[in-house]
């Protein structure tokens, strides 16, 4: 994953250039939601988003080895939550973990 993030990256800096571009990068994200709501079983609809993901994060300020530490880091936080079941949520709904006790 940092491997690819660094080729991400020197492709992205090459072509769109070095600033942050976030108002650019989110208005993108916008559009391939859309595109995902459109066609939401087209993978490749569901990509865009993660490249764009990954773009932001570096022009944010990060570091590859930081973005996929994050990553795992997030993944676990969200493993330790504590989840409703899932049957009780409609669908469409997000499902959203117990903020109880939280600051």
């Amino acid at each position: 994953l940092v491997a690819h993030i660094h080729r991400a990256r020197a492709h992205s800096e090459k072509t769109f250039g070095p600033a942050s571009r976030k108002n650019g990068v989110i208005a993108h994200i916008r559009k391939e939601l859309e595109e995902i709501e459109a066609k939401p079983h087209d993978l490749e609809e569901w990509i865009d988003v993660m490249i764009l993901a990954i773009d932001g994060a570096w022009r944010a300020g990060h570091e590859p080895e930081e973005i996929a530490a994050a990553l795992a880091a997030k993944q676990t936080k969200n493993e330790n939550r504590v989840w409703p079941d899932w049957r009780d949520v409609p669908e469409g709904q997000p499902i959203e973990h117990d903020r109880t006790g939280e600051v």
